[in-house]
């Protein structure tokens, strides 16, 4: 009588040898694992890739072949597959008797059927075909997830991949709630797990094994296929993440999916709508938010975005924005010394804030064509109402318009056939934090002082502006972050740190202003730590109208 287990095996052996045959019309090495995960069968060129024949692979266990860092990876991606059936087009390396191999394609399925087997095929090449020509793309350190900027660029590729299949796609923002909290409670190589972990996690749950980003701390965005089921990925990360935690407390977490629905937009609307999202889900905080307010359709999100591109580019364009002007003060003599040009628009209101406008600029790539517009404007305005040579004027110049190549020209050739107003117009480089190329950064400041224009260094003392900033960045003055002076008044140690500053700003020869100088308080702190200027309320509030300071009279101190 047959042996029926005989005849068992023989079929799985006919069963993987289709696999086989099917995979290497597609790949360049094959392995087959058991439900332990270990080798039972290798096939291809295994002696190039791993330096170990396929006889001598088998009884290995997976994870040995696969690179240190992307071991966890693997791990979730076999755990994937056990409930959705199969692993398409993921990165990752093996491990070879030489090292690391270079990123190989990994597709494979899992079969219940033939013995609860995985089969794995891998070939050179990157998963995501990814048309970003000399743009870096930047990941995190520890969970291997690109960065925000980077994400919404592979974000945007692997939804409008393979047109026909965009509807079976889908954006997933997710929120570890209280991170800052669990993150204080982590020992480093505890921190650096986890994120190895969540990280490995989104991936495997991703299109293509890599359409995963970190947004911010605790913040995490994957393009994911239809069938991923987002509450178990949810408890998984929250499992990581109690499990980390030395004192096991359980973790919150909240997340938004937007559907997808790109076949009417072009790539450059959905990049559009894509970066208002991202970023939106990046900067905002407050008890007031939360994530299912981004949870809805990404096409209404990406027309409500190009509308307002295209609102703010005509209202550029028409010019329908406005100056307003606040001085800055001799701490000592109390005149008025020049006047910062801040934005005014008619949509925010009488004495509205111009910051959600500025900071939409910065979002959708349009603040270069701003702040040309307003330096354009500050010139106008001087050549027509200084005739005197009464004003000088500080325009901004945010941290993202000088890496902007075709800006730094327009600004070169625009200060060149206006060279009478050197003296009377100057610059504040803003958002600094955004500034990647410092020596590049300093060349350009050099090309504006070569001109005559003094240079300031705003927001000093917050976030990245800092004194590896104020080293690399040659400048005439820089202005104190306000936050930062009202922290250097809480105690005697601030006042010291900021009577330092002072003193190494006066060798070095800058100048400094103080923002939010609001009160006579204010005004006598910076002035015995030796700070020269003052900018706030107390100095004078922003006006349209530059004539109602008196120029002629010094402040009554």
């Amino acid at each position: 009588m047959p042996d029926p287990s005989a005849a068992r095996k023989a079929a799985m052996r006919e069963e993987r040898d289709r696999f086989v045959a099917l995979a290497f019309c597609w790949a360049d090495l094959m392995l087959e694992l058991d439900r332990d995960r270990r080798v039972v069968f290798a096939g291809g060129v295994t002696d190039a890739v791993l330096g170990r024949g396929p006889k001598d692979l088998e009884g290995t266990p997976v994870e040995e072949l696969v690179e240190a860092e992307d071991r966890a990876l693997l791990g979730e991606l076999l755990a994937a597959a056990e409930n959705r059936g199969r692993i398409e087009g993921v990165t990752l390396r093996l491990s070879g008797t030489m090292g690391p191999t270079a990123p190989l394609q990994l597709a494979g399925y899992f079969l219940p059927d033939l013995g609860e087997h995985f089969f794995l095929s891998f070939r050179v090449g990157s998963a995501l075909n990814l048309r970003h020509p000399g743009k870096q793309l930047e990941r995190e350190s520890d969970s291997g997830l690109y960065d925000a900027d980077a994400f919404t660029a592979v974000a945007g590729e692997a939804l409008k991949a393979d047109g026909a299949k965009a509807e079976d796609r889908s954006l997933t923002l997710l929120e570890v709630k209280d991170y800052q909290e669990l993150d204080q409670r982590l020992a480093p190589e505890s921190r650096q797990q986890l994120q190895r972990t969540i990280g490995a996690c989104l991936k495997a749950h991703s299109v293509d094994g890599d359409a995963a980003g970190t947004v911010a701390p605790g913040r995490y965005g994957l393009v994911h296929g239809t069938d991923v089921d987002v509450s178990e990925l949810e408890h998984k990360i929250a499992d990581y993440a109690k499990a980390a935690d030395p004192e096991h407390r359980d973790v919150a977490l909240e997340s938004a999916t937007v559907e997808v629905g790109t076949e009417e937009l072009s790539e450059q609307d959905l990049a559009t709508g894509l970066m208002v999202v991202i970023n939106r889900f990046r900067e905002t905080r407050g008890s007031d938010f939360t994530l299912k307010d981004l949870s809805t359709n990404l096409s209404s999100l990406v027309d409500e975005a190009v509308e307002s591109v295209e609102t703010f580019k005509g209202m550029v364009a028409n010019n329908r924005f406005h100056m307003r002007f606040q001085p800055i003060a001799n701490t000592e003599t109390g005149r008025y010394h020049h006047y910062e040009v801040l934005a005014g628009f008619p949509q925010a209101g009488a004495g509205g804030s111009p910051y959600k406008y500025i900071t939409f600029a910065e979002e959708t790539g349009l603040i270069a064509d701003f702040d040309m517009a307003m330096a354009k404007k500050a010139l106008a305005w001087l050549a027509e109402k200084n005739q005197q040579g009464h004003y000088r004027l500080a325009v901004n110049l945010s941290g993202y318009s000088i890496g902007v190549m075709s800006f730094v020209q327009e600004l070169h050739a625009l200060l060149d056939e206006n060279k009478w107003a050197h003296k009377a117009l100057k610059f504040e480089i803003t958002e600094s934090a955004q500034i990647d190329d410092l020596e590049a950064a300093n060349r350009f400041i050099q090309s504006l002082r070569d001109r005559g224009h003094e240079v300031c260094l705003d927001d000093f003392g917050a976030g990245a502006a800092n004194f590896q900033y104020l080293s690399a960045l040659e400048v005439d003055v820089i202005k104190l972050d306000g936050p930062a002076l009202k922290q250097a008044m809480a105690g005697p140690r601030g006042k010291a740190f900021l009577k330092a500053l002072a003193a190494f700003c006066r060798e070095l020869g800058i100048d400094i202003i103080a923002e939010m100088v609001d009160d006579m308080t204010t005004l006598k702190f910076i002035k015995d730590c030796g700070v020269k200027y003052a900018q706030g309320y107390l100095i004078g509030r922003p006006s349209e109208d530059i004539e109602s300071f008196n120029v002629n009279k010094p402040m009554a101190w």
